[in-house]
């Protein structure tokens, strides 16, 4: 069914694992749209209790892959726009999805494989996994993951992170609340298990509401968060195809320094 993303299910968990392990299962249009509707068929399945996301191979998610980003380059910015709005529409589809979902962050996540994270009720990572949230170092923002990230962590930390672009390990993703638990890779699955047994101790209807309530008192509705998703979008549209967005996308791209280091 699907060409980049690999799932099972056993005892009323769903697992959905990004396989793109050759590549850091980065992100293209395809495995945006097959996490899409996979998460939104796990959603409407009453046979599913639970969503376990992670990764093949050595990688959670090393964010947006770079043939796609190549092409967003050259892309107009009502293309980018558009483009945005599609992965905007899968963090929000996995933020308020009617079903508890876990995180098993078995290694390396950046910027948008962090947004993936931080839209999981529960996140376990493994100890030598790294994060970053590197988009500053293009010319660009984590622009259609913020809100979900800045819920995670906190503005504080997200200011510092969001300026930076610097790398951060599991110990700290737990300290600033990006991850809740932080094992040996050995421990993943146990600390896994335990989780998705605490959970079928509990009412699903329950859960769902339970979910629903704490986004909601928190004033992260899914229609806030809707109308954010646009602004953001036409944001990092705006940025992309800037001066200092296609030097920065470029220079990446080249693997060359970009001009602001220079000039520096």
């Amino acid at each position: 069914m699907y060409t980049s993303l690999r799932t099972s299910d056993r005892a009323g968990v769903r697992t959905l694992a990004l396989n793109r392990p050759a590549l850091h299962n980065a992100f293209d249009d395809a495995l945006i749209a097959e996490l899409t509707n996979a998460l939104e068929a796990a959603g409407s399945d009453a046979g599913v209790r639970a969503v376990v996301l992670t990764g093949e191979g050595a990688s959670f998610s090393a964010g947006a892959d770079l043939n796609w980003m190549r092409g967003m380059a050259k892309a107009s910015e009502a293309e980018n726009r558009e483009d945005s709005l599609r992965l905007a529409h899968l963090m929000r589809t996995l933020q308020y999805l009617p079903k508890p979902t876990v995180a098993r962050v078995n290694g390396a996540a950046y910027g948008g494989g962090v947004g993936l994270v931080a839209c999981c009720d529960i996140a376990i990572g493994v100890d030598g996994a790294k994060f970053g949230l590197t988009e500053v170092k293009l010319g660009l923002v984590p622009a259609v993951i913020s809100p979900y990230v800045i819920a995670a962590i906190g503005l504080r930390q997200a200011r510092r992170l969001f300026l930076t672009g610097e790398l951060f390990d599991a110990p700290t993703a737990q300290r600033i609340g990006l991850l809740h638990q932080c094992v040996p890779a050995d421990g993943l699955d146990a600390a896994v298990d335990s989780a998705l047994a605490a959970l079928a101790k509990a009412g699903p209807v329950a859960q769902a509401e339970a979910k629903r309530l704490a986004l909601g008192v928190a004033g992260l509705d899914e229609a806030w968060a809707e109308a954010v998703d646009r602004e953001n979008a036409a944001l990092i549209a705006r940025l992309r195809v800037s001066a200092e967005g296609q030097e920065g996308l470029g220079a990446f791209l080249d693997k060359r320094t970009p001009a602001w280091l220079v000039q520096a």
